[in-house]
């Protein structure tokens, strides 16, 4: 509270609960201030924290609210800062916004986009779309990645980026992302018969997921009710959800580990993690994100990201896809460093189980796409 602006005649903070805080200033002679205030929390926050020994990450969001434009009661103040707060979140977390009329439209949409998703398993309105995972050797799909959708009943079909960072908000996501166990190992087994030896399904589980100490049984549950072998998965992880409790994501990892499942890092070289930590980790495969992908091999520092991710991974004994592959000169790029499993538009966008179905019977090599 120290670097609070010296023109604050008043200070108050205190929690609303869970992870919420408001904090009070009076008497600063212009709004900007406030936001000085904020960016300061954020930049501090943002720091890494060490709490018994590890290593902790955090992101913040803030929202503004000004007395009396926003608001002449403190009720009205909370709730416009509170809108304030989910549109930071909505734009990438640690940033602040100030509130501003419109975001009464976005708040009445985003409840009603929320009540809609509560519904969406029970209507059957979800579905997975899965990408190939092929071998570039032999051009032939080795796996595939679920990817989830929602056949929204006045939108259409809607992508991840659509509905996902709401189901998070809310935990949605625990209930959608044990939908998602279910149905992606209940296809998978349908596939077996047809599927070449060694053949996985990719499953992205969310943070939220990763937290939840039911995972582990819901896993089992849906590998018996499909009566699949658990080598016929893979479980995504971000970087970023390993890295927020590293001693609590090793425990979940060895555990999930020890039953057979394969693991795979997601988005690795976007987040928090060093060598050290790692390593420590029981992970099968490491997946390059797109982010370094889109701009080999042209670009100087993403070329020399991804040869020192490839090294690493190598070094770890560690499986390697590349995401997002569109161009004959990425695909030579990952061949030349013995990168042998990708996915992306080249060979196939994500489609859906008849399509996949479709690939595997034919036991052919995919032809690449002209994008």
């Amino acid at each position: 509270m120290s670097r609070v602006p010296n023109n604050a005649t008043s200070v108050e903070m205190s929690r609303l609960g869970g992870d919420e805080f408001t904090l009070l200033l009076t008497g600063l002679d212009q709004a900007s201030s406030a936001g000085a205030v904020a960016k300061r929390i954020i930049d501090d926050m943002s720091k890494t924290f060490s709490i018994n020994g590890q290593e902790i990450y955090a992101s913040t969001s803030v929202g503004i609210s000004i007395f009396p434009q926003d608001g002449d009661d403190s009720e009205t103040l909370l709730k416009s800062a509170d809108m304030a707060m989910y549109n930071a979140k909505s734009k990438g977390r640690n940033n602040y916004q100030f509130y501003n009329a419109s975001m009464n439209t976005t708040v009445v949409r985003r409840l009603s986009l929320e009540n809609q998703l509560r519904k969406a398993i029970e209507r059957n309105e979800l579905l997975l779309y899965y990408q190939p995972r092929v071998d570039i050797r032999s051009g032939r799909i080795v796996g595939v990645e679920a990817l989830l959708r929602w056949q929204h009943p006045e939108s259409g079909l809607m992508g991840p980026n659509d509905f996902i960072p709401l189901a998070e908000e809310t935990k949605l996501i625990l209930p959608i992302g044990e939908w998602v166990l279910n149905e992606a190992c209940r296809q998978t087994a349908l596939w077996l018969n047809d599927a070449p030896p060694g053949f996985t399904t990719g499953i992205n589980l969310s943070t939220h997921q990763f937290k939840d100490k039911k995972l582990g049984q819901q896993i089992n549950n849906a590998l018996a009710n499909a009566h699949l072998a658990t080598r016929h998965i893979e479980l995504e992880i971000t970087e970023t959800a390993l890295m927020e409790d590293t001693q609590s994501a090793l425990m979940v990892l060895q555990a999930l580990s020890a039953q057979g499942i394969r693991l795979a890092i997601d988005d690795f070289g976007t987040g928090h993690s060093s060598l050290s930590r790692l390593k420590k980790f029981p992970l099968n495969v490491l997946k390059i994100d797109r982010a370094f992908v889109k701009d080999l091999p042209d670009d100087k520092d993403a070329t020399v990201i991804t040869e020192a991710i490839i090294t690493l991974a190598h070094g770890l004994a560690m499986d390697i896809v590349a995401e997002g592959i569109e161009t004959e000169q990425q695909l030579s790029f990952f061949q030349a460093h013995d990168c042998f499993q990708v996915q992306g538009y080249l060979f196939s966008r994500p489609v859906t189980p008849m399509e996949i179905s479709a690939i595997l019977r034919d036991n052919r090599p995919l032809s690449r796409q002209i994008l």
